[in-house]
């Protein structure tokens, strides 16, 4: 399948599932009622999906590793988040385990996209 859109990308598609997932998790008591960590991790959450997203619109292969580089890093901060989480007792362990094991997966395949891009010639569309 051809990638034209960042819609297209199955780290995008993974992201945004994970973003639900935390958006849906954070609504139930007593997770909803702690503002701060709350507001933390749907940042976080938000942060994935978005950097995914706008480092793909800028066209150039450089500028997608550095932003999706970044949402590496916000994958970790959802899986950090959730270890605070799980220790105010707002996740059991099911639940943390799932958001866990996700955000893994998807780190690990954004790592695997970051260095198949260092690898491509491909310099972006905003280079031809």
């Amino acid at each position: 399948m051809k990638v034209e859109r960042f819609e297209d990308l199955t780290i995008w598609k993974e992201a945004r599932q994970l973003s639900l997932l935390v958006y849906r998790v954070t609504e139930i008591d007593p997770f909803s009622k702690d503002f701060a960590l709350e507001g933390q991790i749907r940042r976080s959450s938000g942060s994935l999906i978005d950097n995914i997203a706008e480092g793909f619109e800028r066209g150039g292969n450089k500028e997608l590793r550095q932003f999706l580089s970044i949402a590496k890093g916000s994958c970790g901060e959802v899986r950090s988040q959730c270890f605070r989480a799980r220790d105010l007792n707002y996740l059991d362990e099911e639940t943390f385990t799932k958001i866990t094991t996700f955000s893994i997966t998807l780190s690990k395949q954004i790592a695997s996209f970051i260095s198949y891009l260092s690898k491509s010639p491909y310099k972006g569309i905003k280079y031809k």
